[in-house]
């Protein structure tokens, strides 16, 4: 099976924040997510996609993941309802407010993002 990439682009303006993301929607791709990768490469990204929005199902963990990295939730139009950094082996992570999609990528993107920004991805 073909991996799925796309862009997170800001919707007041067009700009690119990540030119390509790696689009996860199966229970596998979500379930393995960074676990056990040394580092992110410049520019890689990973979105990790549920069903519908909620808090419960859109938390994350950091156990096995062994290099902090943003973690930015996103509702299911377009909203950030979240963003933070993550820790190496942190239990528990989840965003104030429903969402959708979780954004896991390198720290220096949460300079890039707030919450109350809206998003899309293309």
């Amino acid at each position: 099976m073909a991996q799925k990439f796309v862009q997170v682009v800001r919707q007041d303006n067009a700009e690119v924040l990540i030119e390509k993301a790696r689009w996860c929607s199966s229970r596998l791709c979500r379930l393995r997510g960074l676990q056990f990768r040394r580092r992110l490469l410049p520019g890689e990204a990973l979105i990790l996609a549920k069903e519908g929005d909620s808090i419960a199902a859109s938390s994350i963990h950091m156990f096995f993941v062994f290099f902090p990295i943003a973690a930015v939730w996103v509702n299911g139009e377009g909203l950030v309802t979240g963003a933070q950094l993550a820790k190496p082996w942190r239990p528990y992570y989840a965003s104030p407010a429903p969402a959708r999609y979780v954004i896991e990528t390198s720290p220096h993107f949460l300079e890039r993002i707030s919450p109350g920004d809206k998003i899309e991805f293309r």
